[in-house]
């Protein structure tokens, strides 16, 4: 019996209570450039750090829509070519997705350092976070004996 390998699913969502629902998403092809982490930094905070030495501000960008998280880099142009001898810095184009749930939404993103910080949050409706139900005492009932 073959074991089934779901790290895929961890890599490519964030805010899902049941992973294993995605199973008919999940792609063992999927791209490793460039590296990345997902972190949750609270109870419902999460964040997506992406290794991207070389890009600058303007070179990426970052775009939720339906679900999906995309994060896509292309350098522009350089003004000069230059004579590289050896080339261990990637700078190639890149495009990387991620499936986020229902009520996570993309807080912000800044770049420090060759990282990209991309800030999640997940924002429950009232009507779908648990709530306490207070158990009422009830006042104990006495049995009444008739007498003959």
């Amino acid at each position: 019996m073959r074991h089934l390998d779901f790290s895929p699913l961890y890599r490519s969502t964030v805010g899902f209570d049941r992973l294993f629902s995605m199973l008919d998403t999940a792609n063992s092809d999927a791209p490793s450039y460039p590296p990345y982490n997902i972190e949750r930094t609270g109870e419902n905070t999460y964040r997506i750090t992406m290794a991207v030495a070389g890009f600058a501000e303007a070179d990426l960008t970052v775009e939720a829509k339906e679900h999906v998280l995309t994060i896509k880099g292309e350098k522009q142009e350089e003004e000069a070519e230059r004579d590289i001898l050896y080339r261990g810095i990637a700078s190639r184009a890149f495009e990387r997705r991620f499936q986020i749930a229902e009520y996570v939404r993309v807080e912000g993103a800044h770049l420090e350092h060759g990282l990209l910080h991309i800030d999640l949050i997940r924002e429950l409706p009232e009507a779908m976070k648990p709530r306490k139900i207070e158990i009422g005492a009830s006042s104990p009932k006495q049995i009444e004996t008739k007498s003959h």
